[in-house]
């Protein structure tokens, strides 16, 4: 099947690399065109562990290319992937230019049925809006071309992401057409020989299915964060206490450990996006807007012990971080607690060493 993804940030190349190994034709397209161009030259412009090795297999076999070119992208695959940044807003919502602009250039360019599919994690009711725009350049064009939109959001583990793609745990697809949905189970059907993994609902329901979990797992973080607090204060061992709740099959051992804070490009920002859309239709989040609260205190827990232990003039004194991005395995600096801790040690008049295995450049 020959299938196009927009965008080759994480997300994007993850898609189109894990696509074309199975077999597909896939075409990347970027505007940037210093990605393209590292892309072209070999190499990759984010770091994931064998990501590399699968983008020049697949590039090498003639089943991946890349292009900056959006018409050719248009009218390329017959599925669509969207698969760029919805960065957020000062007001915590989902920025939609780059995904709504995506969708005009495939309104524009394409040139047969398309299956236009939201990869990026956008709030409930995008897809009515990329509808929308597509429908306004069809027509703008006096054009009655076809299309299907559909919603298909990831659930990638940063260091972890080939795996969570061959090996998905759920596929979510949220599709309101059969003529959609027997692609989707066509495009799928490599990723599900063992037992049927894709679940179909309804296109709104796979929007929020996306912010649910992501907001689920934050709240497990934060929870985790406030007990080891708590424990410490009552000479309590975490460690145990994890033990002793995760033993229980109704809570399981999945995110259940204390530590500086959750960060990265998706946590951060998908709760923030939940919460904003939550009050556009009249519902305060009171949990999240909780748990978003105490992940923002544990930023700073490390700093009040360091305080504790050396007062609040750290000048002349030196301080070692091992580790800088949000997670191992990844070079993503994104709302990274380390970058909170070594501000507010500058602040202090400390001096800071670090060292991250694959984040340096980008800290």
């Amino acid at each position: 099947m020959k299938i196009t993804v927009i965008g080759t940030g994480y997300v994007g190349l993850v898609s189109g690399a894990c696509l074309a190994d199975v077999g597909n034709d896939v075409m990347c397209l970027d505007v940037d065109p210093a990605k393209i161009k590292i892309l072209e030259e070999g190499g990759i412009p984010i770091h994931e562990p064998g990501l590399l090795e699968m983008v020049r297999r697949n590039v090498d076999a003639g089943r991946l290319s890349f292009t900056t070119d959006v018409d050719k992208a248009a009218k390329y695959g017959v599925i669509q992937f969207i698969a760029v940044g919805t960065p957020p807003d000062e007001d915590g919502s989902a920025d939609l230019q780059y995904v709504l602009a995506a969708a005009r250039n495939i309104g524009k360019h394409m040139d047969g049925y398309r299956v236009v599919v939201d990869k990026s994690t956008v709030p409930v009711g995008t897809a009515d809006k990329v509808r929308g725009a597509l429908a306004e350049v069809l027509a703008a064009r006096g054009s009655d071309l076809e299309f299907s939109v559909v919603s298909n959001p990831e659930f990638l583990k940063e260091g972890a992401a080939l795996d969570d793609f061959m090996r998905p745990d759920r596929i979510v697809v949220g599709v309101d057409d059969e003529r959609a949905t027997d692609l989707m189970r066509q495009l799928y059907a490599p990723f599900q020989r063992n037992h049927d993994k894709l679940v179909i609902m309804d296109v709104r329901s796979a929007e929020l299915t996306k912010y649910a979990a992501n907001a689920m797992l934050a709240t497990r973080i934060s929870f985790m964060n406030e007990l080891a607090n708590l424990a410490e204060t009552l000479g309590a061992d975490i460690e145990l206490v994890r033990h002793g709740i995760g033993s229980d099959p109704r809570i399981g051992w999945h995110f259940l450990y204390a530590g500086c804070g959750y960060g990265g490009s998706c946590f951060p920002k998908d709760v923030k996006a939940l919460i904003k859309t939550a009050k556009e239709y009249g519902h305060e989040l009171q949990v999240l807007g909780a748990v978003e609260s105490a992940n923002d205190a544990q930023k700073h827990v490390l700093i009040d012990k360091i305080e504790k232990r050396f007062g609040k003039d750290l000048t002349g004194r030196r301080f070692a971080l091992w580790g800088l991005a949000f997670k191992p395995n990844t070079d993503d600096m994104r709302e990274a607690p380390s970058r909170v801790i070594i501000d507010e040690l500058f602040k202090r008049g400390a001096t800071v060493t670090a060292y991250d295995p694959v984040a340096m450049q980008e800290a």
